[in-house]
């Protein structure tokens, strides 16, 4: 019987994420490096899974966006003319016992007070002062702590500076993909053939100096973003805006999110230059949290690059010879955030049964990953029945080299046939097949279905056709 995802605790799916090779802690041999994270050799395949599904929404199914791979590294004068220099902060306290230092909106969300992120200082400092009384240091109890100060989260960096002073002119890593979308826009518009509307689609590395990161790998200091910024003619964005929120709701019911699991938040404080900006949330172990964000955006962001580059980014209409600069309509989500969301839907713990739905063992538990067939780090599983047979390891390299040509395959003969098939319900594999003494006779294998736990006899000729139709289900 499945558990609720409400059941799943954040604590069971960091062990398995550890135990199965998703998720390592970054420099984890030299005690850990804090909110960064590694992907593990079935992480990988899951977060590449992640994204190829993105991507082919984004832009293979769609004739009106194209891609963008832009460079980590750009002009410092791009991140002025964004506000991120003076504006992309969070509000910080320090414990004055053990010097921790805290996110003073994460302080107060704990005792259930909700910052909002645009307040001044002034304003945080006044709630913060109100509710000290309540709050706690997460590392040593006290509730003594520093007024709270706003701090940048851009991480700066020495490139490309030969002063050696590079604090007073520094370069940065950038703190979000889109800014390199805007600076291309007008790149793009010359040389892909497209025409408004149209959006430009990119998945890439962002980084942000997060004080407090926490709750795995929902929020860490190195991520990976999915974001797409649609450019419309003024007045048409609303309509766009609504189009994209329906498309960005049904992207998680395909991939396998139960819609009860998610919901929309409207954000009530919007920044002045935004016309409307919701949020779509997933039950994550620890709550409704924000996984994307769907933004009307106006026509701020090609404004401020165009008065702070010198360059006319307008766009001229070539059929009515109109000018105007576009208005954005952004899509943002997180590789990180969908794929703890995707390993919270999937994950189970189920108690196993006989033919007669009786127990077998009530303390025997089986943990199991229900992914999708197409976001599996593995989609078939090959075993020989025994390893010390060399006729049936033999057979199942056979097998499996048959099949990986079209799917990712595990060669697996490790510990009894039992062990190996809880270790990929573990994976999240969604078949399994074995070799054993009758297929070198009758040329019939065994399929294992992971939901099911039905066992089938498949001829090793009919096995392509029966794994091509199952992934159409």
């Amino acid at each position: 019987m499945k558990k609720s995802v409400a059941d799943n605790s954040l604590e069971k799916i960091v062990s398995l994420c550890k135990r199965r090779g998703f998720v390592f802690q970054s420099s984890e041999i030299y005690d850990g490096f804090p909110a960064v994270y590694d992907f593990g050799p079935y992480g990988v395949e899951l977060a590449n899974n992640i994204k190829k599904h993105w991507w082919r929404s984004m832009t293979q199914l769609r004739d009106d966006v194209v891609g963008l791979d832009s460079g980590i590294f750009m002009s410092p004068k791009i991140w002025e003319a964004s506000g991120h220099v003076k504006g992309f902060s969070d509000p910080l306290t320090e414990c004055k016992k053990c010097h921790t230092r805290l996110r003073v909106d994460t302080l107060l969300e704990d005792i259930g007070i909700f910052a909002d992120e645009k307040m001044t200082e002034e304003e945080i400092n006044k709630i913060f002062d109100e509710n000290k009384a309540k709050v706690k240091c997460p590392n040593c109890g006290e509730n003594n702590f520093t007024e709270a100060k706003k701090f940048n989260l851009l991480v700066q960096s020495n490139l490309g500076n030969f002063t050696g002073d590079w604090t007073k002119e520094p370069t940065y890593l950038r703190g979000e993909t889109c800014q390199g979308i805007y600076v291309n826009y007008k790149n793009v518009l010359d040389s892909a053939r497209v025409k408004i509307p149209f959006g430009i689609a990119q998945i890439g590395k962002a980084f942000r100096n997060e004080i407090t990161a926490r709750q795995f790998i929902f929020r860490t200091r190195e991520f990976e973003q999915m974001e797409m910024q649609y450019f419309v003619k003024p007045g048409e964005d609303m309509k766009y805006y609504e189009e994209w929120r329906a498309a960005r709701w049904n992207f998680y019911l395909d991939l396998g999110i139960s819609e009860k699991n998610l919901k929309w938040h409207k954000h009530e404080n919007l920044v002045f230059y935004a016309k409307e900006a919701y949020d779509i949330e997933y039950n994550f172990p620890f709550g409704f949290k924000e996984l994307e964000g769907v933004h009307a955006r106006g026509d701020y962001d090609l404004t401020q690059h165009s008065k702070f580059s010198g360059k006319d980014l307008n766009y001229l209409d070539p059929q009515t010879n109109e000018k105007y600069t576009p208005h954005v309509v952004e899509t943002s989500v997180g590789v990180g955030r969908t794929f703890l969301a995707v390993l919270t839907e999937a994950y189970c713990e189920e108690e196993i049964f006989d033919e007669k739905g009786k127990s077998k063992d009530p303390q025997d538990i089986r943990t199991v990953l229900k992914l999708p067939f197409n976001l599996a780090p593995i989609k078939i599983a090959v075993f020989p029945l025994l390893k010390n047979k060399p006729e049936l390891v033999a057979k199942a390299r056979e097998v499996y080299n048959q099949l990986k040509i079209n799917w990712r395959c595990e060669f697996d003969d490790n510990g009894n046939i039992g062990k190996r098939y809880r270790r990929q319900d573990e994976i999240g594999t969604p078949y399994c097949v074995t070799i054993d003494f009758d297929t070198l006779e009758n040329s019939e294998v065994t399929v294992r279905d992971r939901n099911t736990m039905e066992q089938s006899r498949i001829k090793i000729s009919d096995l392509e056709k029966f794994m091509t139709e199952k992934i159409k289900l």
